[in-house]
């Protein structure tokens, strides 16, 4: 696989086409997610790289906001929530369709997605529990100072500590239970009988549950220990399963090894 090009905000900014903001060197569920979707669809783009911890500026007056992903078409107004995203891909590339033509189907596949990748979702709850934790066990100094201003940035509030861990469980005991209803009925997807968006979201979003191996996914020591869940309270029983279809999917669908 070629090195992918990178530019920079500024640059980005001037692009025809598309361009995805991502945190380069990061596999941030949301980023890997929307790369996942434009890769499946066959659109080329370019990867435009967010600073992580710096004060994106050219972002923030470019995007409205300063994380990632961001995905800009032509000079139409970038998005950045994950199901305008989704969308704006869907409108370019009708086809592989990833959202349920059917309105009930097209409703459910978004409920579930937001379990996942909205506020209060698994990937949310997951990231600011982390920064819990590290607010609770790191010393005073520069590292927890770091953990605590990205978690005012994301929301982080000690006092839902518990329900963070309480989330996480109820999200991965769902997802459980659908793939498994999904296997008795003799489908390997999450939704339906074709692949769809949710296949691709879970597949990213279980990096939070348990990284990929580091030769499909480079991830630093640091990185990997803050993605892997390591507290079984918040583990559903059976959740291997999800693990399962995170690796059937990568195999089936997504590009590897991971380029960050």
């Amino acid at each position: 696989m070629s090195a992918a090009e990178w530019i920079e905000v500024a640059e980005g900014r001037r692009r025809p086409g598309l361009r995805l903001v991502l945190v380069r060197g990061v596999p941030s569920p949301w980023g890997e997610a929307a790369k996942a979707i434009l890769q499946v669809k066959k659109l080329p783009f370019v990867r435009v790289a967010q600073q992580p911890g710096g004060p994106n500026a050219e972002l923030l007056e470019w995007t409205g906001q300063t994380s990632a992903p961001a995905l800009a078409f032509g000079d139409e107004r970038p998005r950045t929530g994950w199901a305008e995203i989704l969308l704006l891909a869907e409108r370019l590339a009708p086809e592989p369709r990833l959202v349920p033509a059917e309105p009930a189907e097209r409703a459910r596949l978004f409920g579930l997605v937001n379990e996942l990748a909205g506020e209060l979702g698994f990937g949310w709850c997951r990231r600011n529990d982390g920064i819990h934790q590290a607010a609770q066990n790191l010393p005073a100094g520069p590292l927890r100072d770091g953990a605590l201003a990205f978690g005012r940035k994301y929301g982080y509030r000690p006092e839902e500590a518990e329900l963070y861990r309480r989330r996480v469980r109820e999200v991965l005991t769902l997802f459980t239970e659908l793939l498994r209803d999904q296997r008795a009925r003799g489908a390997r997807f999450l939704l339906g009988g074709s692949l769809s968006a949710l296949d691709l979201y879970w597949a990213t979003f279980a990096a939070l549950l348990a990284p990929l191996p580091r030769d499909l996914c480079p991830m630093d020591d640091g990185m990997h220990a803050f993605y892997t869940l390591r507290d079984p309270t918040q583990r559903a029983p059976g959740d291997e399963i999800l693990l399962e279809h995170r690796d059937a999917i990568y195999r089936d669908f997504f590009e590897l090894p991971v380029e960050l």
